[in-house]
């Protein structure tokens, strides 16, 4: 197949494009950024610099899609550094370019990568399927734009009903090659990465997290199996078991101590706003939120099930951040954060932007 795939170079496009490898499709990645195209599994696809949220992305993104079986939307500011492009430009006027430039250029199947967070939030342990309402939370912007991508994604299919769209739901998506971004994400510059996983590191968590996580591979797989079929629809994808919080405490340093979510919060703001560290509050009260998901339809209509289990995925991504390690792309080896005091080093995650 031809296959077209924007955000090729982040988190899952390049676990796409490593599943992809080898099996003959001619495979052309779009990003805002060209990765390293001497190393693998970049080197295995032909590459277009473009920002699907510019102004003039329509026309060469219409131009770009023209003779693919199928285009893989990817592109998405999930927690964007204060001097990306705007959320909103990218997720929604880069959603809305590419969709429009798939229907004109006449592609006929379109894989789109949704979230679990678009769910209105569950009760804490049940597990929705992909029928539960798509609300999001209203306290997260990731959140509140997955849910507006539904909604955009629902109206695309009732204006071209002939045109097949899959979408995928994914929880927590991680991988070692994503350390870097991780590191960027969740880490202080001034917090160095070698405590984690010390066997005395205390770890402030919140009675009642719990946890989904599956591997990019894993939710590569998925892709190529939708692919395969031309499936269409809605598939969450998760890993099992569901990790608690005294799991994630053992992997990360061992050593629980129990802190209320709201004073977590109330600490996470400030710090987040003098560019102490990369955190805003508003992650902490999705990851809290967020609906744990049922993936039978995935099991069932794509045969898939995750290879990768959830605790031996985030040990690898642990060893990986301490071990320094960096991607071959611009979103897996982003530049290192610098402290400037009052400047958020990322954006407002607060519902609204």
């Amino acid at each position: 197949m031809r296959i077209v795939v924007t955000g090729a170079s982040g988190n899952i496009g390049t676990a796409l494009l490593r599943v992809l490898s080898g099996e003959g499709h001619d495979v052309i990645g779009v990003a805002r950024h060209r990765p390293d195209t001497t190393v693998a599994p970049y080197s295995s696809a032909r590459w277009v610099q473009q920002d699907v949220g510019a102004n003039d992305a329509w026309e060469e993104l219409t131009g770009l899609f023209r003779g693919a079986d199928a285009v893989v939307h990817l592109a998405w500011a999930i927690h964007p550094r204060a001097d990306d492009p705007a959320m909103r430009r990218t997720n929604m006027a880069g959603s809305a370019n590419v969709l429009r430039a798939a229907a004109d250029a006449g592609v006929e199947h379109i894989v789109c990568a949704s979230s679990v967070a678009a769910y209105t939030p569950a009760d804490r342990w049940h597990e929705v399927d992909e029928d539960w309402p798509c609300g999001g939370l209203a306290e997260s912007a990731y959140s509140v734009g997955k849910a507006a991508f539904e909604t955009q994604l629902d109206e695309f299919c009732r204006r071209y009903p002939d045109i097949g769209v899959a979408r995928i739901r994914p929880c927590g998506v991680v991988q070692p090659d994503a350390a870097a971004e991780f590191s960027g994400w969740l880490l202080s510059p001034l917090a160095p990465p070698l405590p984690l996983g010390g066997d005395w590191l205390p770890v402030p968590l919140w009675p009642g997290l719990r946890m989904q996580v599956v591997h990019a591979d894993d939710v590569a797989r998925a892709i190529r199996a939708i692919l395969d079929r031309r499936a269409t629809g809605a598939f969450n994808l998760a890993g099992e078991p569901v990790l608690k919080s005294r799991d994630l405490a053992r992997l990360t340093g061992g050593i629980r101590i129990p802190v209320p979510l709201k004073l977590l919060t109330s600490l996470a703001w400030p710090s987040w706003r003098l560019g102490l560290q990369p955190l805003h509050p508003s992650w902490l009260r999705l990851a809290d939120r967020a609906s744990l998901v049922d993936t039978r339809r995935a099991r069932e209509e794509l045969g898939w099930r995750p290879r990768h289990d959830p605790a031996a995925t985030i040990t690898e991504l642990l060893a990986a951040i301490r071990a320094g390690r960096r991607g071959g792309s611009r979103p897996l080896d982003p530049p290192r954060d610098r402290i400037r005091l009052g400047r958020p080093s990322h954006q407002d995650q607060s519902a609204g932007q």
